[in-house]
């Protein structure tokens, strides 16, 4: 399977960087199987950052010889997804030993809606609708080395 990783800067060797930010699955370095996604991120990226250029880094991941991989897979938004999440945007110190986590992107008005969920003003199902973006599709958060080790290297796509 090809993955893609969007950044401002080149990755040939990811490393699980420790980050201020507050994502879905907790510190990992993060791919997606969709290249535009990968693009838009690799665009907000170096945006954010006011330097570099937009780069999509390309990998191949053979998901089929995962067996010894703690693996933690969301088919779809559900309840056990939106408690991941939350619990990883919320939880500045959360962890767990899973190697891998996939499943579906929240968007980036994260915080306002889980305030809402928790004040009781939404419930599960209107939780998951305001999180889910309309054009984001995966996320594969490779959380440990073990796991990074099933990534290979294939080119670069400067944009």
């Amino acid at each position: 399977m090809i993955l893609y990783h969007g950044s401002n800067i080149e990755v040939k060797e990811p490393k699980i960087l420790v980050s201020d930010r507050k994502l879905d699955f907790g510190t990992g370095f993060y791919l997606t199987s969709s290249y535009e996604q990968a693009e838009r991120w690799a665009k907000l990226t170096t945006m954010r950052r006011n330097e570099g250029k937009s780069i999509v880094s390309v990998f191949e991941y053979d998901e089929s010889n995962q067996s010894d991989l703690k693996v933690l897979s969301f088919k779809k938004s559900d309840k056990n997804w939106l408690f991941y999440v939350t619990n990883n945007r919320i939880n500045p110190n959360a962890s767990d030993d899973f190697d891998l986590v996939i499943g579906p992107v929240a968007n980036d008005k994260t915080y306002p809606v889980i305030a809402l969920y928790f004040s009781g003003i939404y419930d599960i199902e209107e939780t998951i609708k305001r999180l889910l973006p309309q054009k984001l599709k995966d996320q594969y958060a490779f959380k440990t080395v073990k796991a990074l080790n099933y990534l290979k290297f294939k080119e670069v796509m400067i944009k």
